[in-house]
């Protein structure tokens, strides 16, 4: 994310800081890294961080960030001419009107800005192309750059083979390869040239057997037949022809050394420097570099007795030899320079042992990639595509004998999607990008010192041959084109420039009003003057010097109007509290007042109890206690964590009186602490087990502790299992009882109901017609009744 350092930004945090972190520390640490970021941000982009004021209009310009107000009645009476130069915000402020105010930043000049163009009669890769700056000390100028590399782009391919032994394998399979090798690189370009160079090693012991027969033919065997040794061979120079190519390459013969490092570097260098042998034309150049071992590198050559360091110079013969055995390997960095130089890119084609050696190197020599090639080298036109597309998509863009003190940096704008969140760095660079891509640069000067000339250096793009270039002048001069000789502002005793009177032999002053005094040389030493020291400001910045002397402003007084008796400090919003008198800053207290704002009471009668000051246990300062360690309250009088501290010291005591007899020996645990023993059961504050004791102060300021039994308490276990069994046993009979009761009702309503219905019956006697009586008379014809 990025976060401007701006003021409303860093307001914006403060506010935060204060009210969502109100804890003091976070919101000062939070504040704390975002100004250190800022900082940070700011050195880097050349950010001029306010004024510092200059006696002259060409001092003020190089102070960074100053402009310079030449109005001549812009001073007021006995101020310095270093008022004249403050930010440009502050003399409009100031009410300097803008046409009055020195405040150059020129525009660059664009020298040559040709558009981006493909067109292969005006291939135009890099925007602008020739720039001119003026720029002031301090004061930052940026400008942007574009690029986007050309479709169709030639390329120049030159392709550096090692011809060890053990690469015979690769050498059949190069010599069909070529068309292959152009047939790829069409893809992306239609001009495309290739070239071929091979290398042993150093012809010289150990290096390479010096044996007649064997430094004929190296070879391991008699069985084959192998070229002498050499260290580098320019076999065939860039052309477009394709059977040239096959032609020259099926020609060579393998060859062989002794050890298994190989002469890389020196064939590296001559393929480099050469230009004119190997024929590089200013276009896109690549130069693939295959082997399956590593490198010797600088200081191995003191091995064969070659001592002198290589001259990074060209040493090919009429026939395209270089003979190694004068100068020493070259070194990663000779490498690194003349390839950055040439603008050349290098593509390590290594086998898969030797890559971690190569990637290692990679990492030194600037635009240059590892690819893994195969044994027999089948994979090489892959391997050449894939590299040079990585190559092509990363791009870096750099500066080159700028002056010393010019610092310059970089912001790149790669992508549409990432915008301009990218900081400042000390170079260019994007990644990753495709073809027909535009990216663009943001980049920025900040000179520190003034030149005595115009410089030029330029900014190049990493394996691109196009430059821009950049001059830079320095505005550290004024011309304020208001030069006037005994001007009548200057009392007709001196010349008015850029706002100021140089004055006449004699006088000094604003407007030389003021005869020089013999020992006065000039307007600065009678300004001193009116200082209190060299680092002050005038008359301390509350009033004016005039003729060497201070006319203070408001309440101000003394020789530099340093006293101001409204300045001292203040407490509870009153000047030196209320208790004292201010004194040229300084609060004269009165009695029994002390401290810088007479805040600071002598008195004690606020520490003072019935005993010692503040119980014995603290200090008294200003009238309040200050308690010693586990003492508070307003007079000490209170002990933290009394229960716990004491614990130790009550359970020693306890031990100590159940084994008769014996002597206390508690003192380590309770120090001077007096313990007493209180008859019958006691509840205090701090318990444990069957104890109970309370700690307090005495008003010596010593530590009573008053300890009892606790007063026994009964089992709650069996209270709360017989009042549970209780309660249900109660709850259980009220039960009963209400539920007989309820059925009791219950019947009685019943019965009750029983007797008013028969009371209610109303019983008639009536004959039943239906009814026949039971006795039956039957009568014995044969009995005869007596009389």
């Amino acid at each position: 994310m990025n976060v401007g350092c701006t003021k409303k930004t860093l307001i914006h945090l403060v506010y935060r800081s204060l009210h969502l972190y109100p804890q003091a520390m976070v919101g000062i640490f939070i504040l704390g890294t975002f100004l250190l970021y800022c900082v940070g941000q700011n050195q880097i982009q050349g950010v001029p961080q306010g004024c510092v004021s200059q006696p002259s209009c060409s001092a003020c310009l190089r102070s960074p960030g100053c402009a310079w107000c030449k109005h001549k009645d812009f001073l007021k009476s006995g101020e310095s001419s270093e008022r004249r130069c403050d930010t440009a915000e502050s003399l409009r402020t100031r009410r300097c009107e803008q046409m009055d105010i020195i405040n150059p930043r020129l525009d660059p000049v664009f020298l040559k800005n040709n558009d981006l163009s493909s067109n292969s009669d005006n291939v135009v890769q890099l925007k602008p192309q020739n720039l001119l700056f003026k720029l002031r000390v301090g004061v930052p100028q940026t400008f942007n750059v574009s690029f986007k590399r050309a479709e169709g782009y030639p390329i120049d391919l030159y392709y550096l083979m090692d011809l060890s032994f053990s690469m015979k394998d690769d050498l059949d399979t190069i010599k069909n390869l070529g068309q292959d090798i152009l047939s790829a690189l069409k893809k992306v370009t239609q001009k495309v040239r290739i070239g071929f160079g091979s290398f042993v090693d150093k012809v010289a012991l150990p290096y390479v057997s010096q044996v007649k027969a064997k430094k004929n033919n190296p070879c391991p065997n008699r069985l084959n037949i192998c070229q002498p040794a050499f260290s580098f061979q320019n076999i065939l120079r860039l052309t477009e022809d394709v059977d040239e190519f096959k032609t020259r390459v099926s020609d060579q013969i393998i060859s062989g050394n002794l050890d298994s490092p190989e002469a890389g570097f020196d064939a590296i260098m001559q393929a480099a420097v050469c230009q004119s042998v190997i024929g590089w034309n200013n276009v896109t150049r690549i130069l693939v570099y295959t082997s399956d071992d590593t490198f010797h590198i600088a200081g191995d050559g003191r091995l064969a007795g070659i001592f002198e360091p290589h001259d990074g110079m060209c040493h090919l013969n009429g026939t395209g030899f270089y003979d190694g055995t004068k100068y020493d390997y070259p070194s990663v960095g000779q490498l690194a320079r003349v390839l950055a130089a040439n603008n050349i890119q290098l593509i390590f084609a290594v086998t898969e042992d030797s890559v971690p050696a190569y990637k290692a190197l990679s990492k030194l020599i600037p635009q240059s990639v590892v690819g893994v090639l195969k044994n027999d080298s089948s994979n090489v036109v892959l391997l050449i595509s894939e590299a040079y597309s990585n190559l092509s998509s990363t791009i870096l863009l750099e500066h080159h004998e700028a002056p010393s003190d010019l610092d310059v940096t970089y912001r790149s704008h790669c992508t549409p999607e990432k915008g301009d969140n990218t900081h400042w760095q000390r170079r260019g660079e994007c990644m990753n990008v495709k073809l027909n891509q535009q990216v663009n640069f943001t980049v920025s000067l900040n000179i520190s010192t003034c030149l005595k000339e115009k410089q030029t250096f330029s900014l190049k793009l990493q394996g691109i041959s196009e430059t821009l270039k950049v001059s830079v002048e320095t505005l550290c001069d004024c011309d304020c084109q208001d030069r006037e000789e005994q001007s009548s502002h200057c009392n007709e005793i001196g010349t008015l420039t850029c706002g100021i009177c140089s004055c006449d032999e004699g006088h000094l002053g604003q407007r030389c009003e003021c005869e020089r005094p013999k020992d006065m040389t000039s307007a600065e030493s009678m300004a001193a003057t009116c200082r209190q020291d060299n680092s002050s400001q005038l008359c301390s910045g509350h009033g004016s010097c005039e003729c060497g002397m201070c006319m203070c402003q408001g309440t101000h007084r003394g020789n530099f109007c340093q006293c101001d008796d409204n300045s001292c400090a203040r407490h509870n919003n009153m000047l030196c509290g209320g208790n004292g008198q201010c004194e040229c800053g300084t609060c004269k207290c009165n009695a029994n007042y002390t401290g810088s704002a007479c805040d600071c009471s002598t008195l004690t009668d606020q520490c003072r109890t019935a005993g010692k000051l503040c119980n014995g246990q603290g200090t008294c300062q200003c009238n309040q206690c200050q308690c010693n360690k586990d003492f508070f309250g307003i007079n000490c009088s209170k002990i933290a964590n009394a229960c716990p501290k004491f614990l130790d010291c009550v359970t020693c005591e306890l031990d100590n009186k159940k084994i008769s007899g014996l002597k206390s020996n508690c003192s380590q645990l309770c120090g001077s602490v007096k313990l007493t023993w209180m008859k019958g059961p006691q509840e205090f504050p701090c318990s444990k087990d069957t104890i109970s004791y309370k700690v307090e102060l005495s008003h010596d300021g010593n530590i009573l502790i008053f300890y009892a039994d606790l007063p026994r308490s009964i089992d709650k276990t069996y209270v709360i299992i017989g009042s549970s069994v209780s309660s249900i046993i109660f709850i259980g009979i009220a039960v009963i009882l209400i539920s007989r009761l309820m059925l009791e009702l219950h019947y009685r309503r019943e019965y009750d109901s029983f007797l008013k219905a028969k009371e209610a019956e109303v019983w008639q006697d009536m004959k039943n017609p239906l009814f026949q009586d039971a006795t039956t008379v039957v009568m014995n014809p044969m009995h005869v009744q007596e009389d």
